[in-house]
């Protein structure tokens, strides 16, 4: 199967630049999984597609503000950092711009001096390791200097912090949002909850990796980022019961179906787990874990486009995203959402 085969064209302007206010005033396209058939409503009324016994999974990781901008001791050179992941200690992997101006053995005064961090190694890649010097709480003095880690589609500058972070966000460590679960809101989930449906968390922290684009020709020969999961034993439990009811285990985004079948590959049936997934989901997997999805629109030739037909069907997904071309739905991370699962 080709890269192509998941192309699609979209114009520029459908690109969702700023979130919907309030969050589930957002547009829902519904899919069917098993007809093809499409139909249009808005988020807040995802309860309609839901049934008593259901379960939704929701990833609860928390976006690092992690786009900071430092000074360099000596020469005042200004150079941006984005925060990939925690090395251990205070040592952080990050992407520098522009590189050249951290060298190994470089020091950097961020916040006008509120912490300074030195270059302490340069990998294969050109990602430097960072080691950081402060005082008091590291995640504090970040949320006072850092700026959201955007995705570079997004051209608008974001103005309230909180609306790249979902409302039941708790676990610090992504540097990109599970963006499926922006559209709820607390009122919604207790609707949800009161009709019966339970909900349950996962933690899956986001890479960058999620806007890597697939440049291989076979899609078999991508290889994906690996992210690091867990899935408490409340969760597990879950959807243990839920299977045994007969219910659907709905995944709210992909990070959170990435981990549910990754859990579900490594240990049949469901217990508490974690670990590190790359997990690569296309057109002709068995999904052994979820039956629905809440997702949104995905970039043409992604992973995550390939995640959502292995799910519906590549052809019946296309088919609808070009219908949400037509109907002018917004899409990628601030964009609309998308229920795919059986509606009999």
């Amino acid at each position: 199967m080709k890269t192509h085969d998941f192309y699609y064209d979209l114009p520029q302007e459908l690109i969702a630049q700023t979130p919907v206010e309030p969050r589930d005033a957002s547009r829902l396209m519904v899919l069917d999984r098993s007809t093809g058939g499409v139909s249009h409503h808005h988020f807040y009324e995802i309860g309609q597609f839901l049934r008593p016994g259901d379960c939704l999974i929701l990833n609860d990781s928390r976006v690092l503000p992690a786009r900071i901008y430092g000074v360099k001791e000596g020469t005042g050179a200004h150079v941006e950092f984005l925060l990939l992941e925690n090395k251990g200690g205070d040592t952080w992997e990050a992407l520098c711009k522009p590189g050249k101006r951290a060298k190994e053995g470089s020091r950097f005064l961020f916040g006008d001096g509120l912490f300074t961090g030195e270059v302490v190694g340069v990998r294969e890649d050109g990602n430097r390791l960072v080691r950081f010097e402060y005082e008091g709480v590291f995640f504090h003095l970040l949320d006072q200097v850092g700026q959201m880690p955007l995705p570079p589609y997004i051209k608008e500058k974001l103005q309230d912090k909180e609306r790249y972070q979902t409302v039941y966000s708790r676990e610090t460590g992504s540097a990109a949002a599970p963006t499926a679960g922006l559209h709820f809101t607390p009122e919604l989930l207790e609707r949800i909850r009161a009709k019966g449906v339970e909900t349950g968390f996962v933690t899956l922290h986001v890479g960058l990796g999620t806007f890597r684009p697939v440049s291989a020709e076979n899609i078999t020969d991508h290889k994906m980022h690996a992210e690091h999961y867990y899935m408490p034993r409340a969760t597990a439990e879950l959807i243990n019961r839920t299977k045994a009811r007969r219910g659907r285990v709905i995944a709210v985004g992909t990070t959170s179906c990435r981990t549910i079948e990754s859990a579900a590959q490594r240990e049949g049936r469901f217990r508490e787990s974690a670990g590190w997934t790359d997990i690569f989901i296309y057109p002709g997997y068995e999904f052994r874990g979820i039956d629905g999805l809440i997702t949104n629109f995905h970039l043409p030739e992604s992973t995550l486009l390939m995640l959502v037909s292995a799910l519906a069907g590549r052809e019946r997904v296309l088919a609808a995203y070009q219908e949400a071309v037509r109907e002018r739905y917004r899409f990628f991370s601030f964009g609309d959402a998308m229920f795919i699962g059986d509606l009999k």
